[in-house]
């Protein structure tokens, strides 16, 4: 009975170890990635005001604009494209393939690995105005934060500047390079007639749809393949 009173209180005290260290860790990496995330909303609101007055001055049709979307959303407009800013509220790893745990800062603590997560979405701006489900959006970019605010982005090859993880922490500037090496690609990321086969045949909902509403599936590289310009960092 001792015995198993021991393995007991030794099983016990091993969960309170756990909970202590790991759930601590995972407290300190979400405050940091919140705190990353409302910084990231307050640039690229002021970022959306400066290209505003640009813009205006060229051209009023041009809508430039911002909106927060709550908690763990905010959105851009520029001219045809929005994209979406979306802080995830979990935690994570990597997996042992993911180069990143095969960084010297990250073997010498694997703590350093844990990361919360900042996504970057691409959508057409119309598939929001005319509620078209059925679009395609493309994430452009992900934003990995520590709980030592070191950071790191993991996306499309403009983002190959910014990804020292083992030195970098992030702060206004980097945040502002990220946003403008990502509106500079979706703008350069064109929409794509799609391959006449893929399109050749129509359900009859499919074409009612898009009486009411123009709601044919649509997206930037539909028919495509969007990987094939996708390089990790």
């Amino acid at each position: 009975m001792e015995e198993q009173n021991s393995q007991n209180q030794t099983a016990s005290n091993q969960i309170v170890a756990l909970l202590k260290d790991k759930s601590t860790l995972k407290q300190l990496i979400y405050e940091n990635t919140f705190e990353t995330f409302s910084m990231l909303k307050d640039v690229l609101h002021e970022l959306i005001n400066d290209i505003n007055e640009e813009v205006v001055s060229a051209d009023r049709r041009i809508k430039v604009d911002y909106r927060d979307r709550g908690k763990f959303e905010a959105e851009a407009r520029i001219a045809e494209d929005i994209l979406i800013f979306s802080m995830h509220s979990n935690i994570f790893e990597f997996s042992r393939e993911h180069f990143i745990r095969q960084t010297s800062y990250v073997q010498k603590n694997t703590r350093n690995s844990y990361c919360g997560i900042i996504s970057i979405y691409n959508f057409l701006a119309d598939s929001f105005k005319y509620n078209r489900t059925s679009d395609l959006g493309y994430l452009i970019a992900r934003i990995f934060i520590n709980h030592e605010k070191h950071f790191f982005v993991e996306g499309k090859r403009q983002m190959n500047s910014i990804n020292d993880f083992s030195t970098q922490i992030v702060d206004e500037q980097a945040i502002r390079t990220i946003l403008e090496k990502s509106i500079h690609y979706s703008l350069q990321f064109d929409l794509l007639v799609p391959p006449y086969d893929e399109v050749k045949i129509a359900t009859v909902e499919q074409v009612n749809t898009k009486i009411e509403n123009g709601k044919l599936t649509t997206g930037k590289r539909l028919g495509f393949r969007f990987e094939s310009d996708d390089i990790l960092y």
